[in-house]
């Protein structure tokens, strides 16, 4: 990772936490802290020597914690291990991997095509966050249709819902993410 860069370098430590079949490592708040955003950050990271380019969640509480699903096998991670973090925040944001639902809705709407590509990364980051923000079946689908709807009346972003609240559902109940298994 270059060192010629106007972003923060942060460095930290963490233990890699189970959540379900998931493997997180919450930042410490000291890290979260010098963090550009109380959302979602897009950051250049060293986990234990491996470099990945990745986004940083939030936590609800202030904080932000990192998926490992992306290097879980490469450095053999496991609940318990503590591991080296080297952060650095990016302008540039890695492309969401859009969900089967959404992707479908948009390849339905090909007059959305020219819309979505020319959002932000960030922006599709934030659709992607927005539909997916719900375990309700129901919700989640109604969401997928207000997507379309917003696109095409030209809004960028989903709303104006608070991003550092707005995090994975299967890994947070109430925008909170939930204490690891025992």
């Amino acid at each position: 990772m270059s060192k010629q860069t106007a972003e923060p370098i942060i460095e930290a430590e963490g233990r890699v936490e189970l959540i379900g079949e998931r493997a997180i490592v919450r930042l410490p708040q000291t890290a979260s802290d010098e963090l550009p955003s109380r959302g979602q950050v897009a950051a250049r990271l060293i986990v234990n020597g491996h470099e990945v380019t990745g986004v940083l969640e939030p936590d609800g509480r202030r904080g932000h914690w990192l998926p490992l699903d992306s290097v879980r096998e490469t450095l053999a991670l496991d609940g318990g291990d503590d591991v080296t973090l080297t952060i650095v925040p990016i302008k540039e944001w890695p492309e969401p991997e859009v969900p089967d639902d959404l992707g479908a809705a948009l390849a339905d709407a090909p007059d959305l095509a020219e819309t979505w590509a020319d959002i932000t990364p960030m922006a599709r980051w934030e659709w992607v966050r927005w539909v997916g923000a719900t375990r309700n079946p129901a919700t989640r689908e109604r969401r997928v249709e207000v997507s379309i709807d917003k696109l095409r009346s030209g809004k960028r972003r989903p709303c104006c819902f608070d991003l550092s609240s707005c995090t994975d559902p299967e890994l947070a109940k109430s925008g909170k993410l939930i204490p690891p298994a025992s």
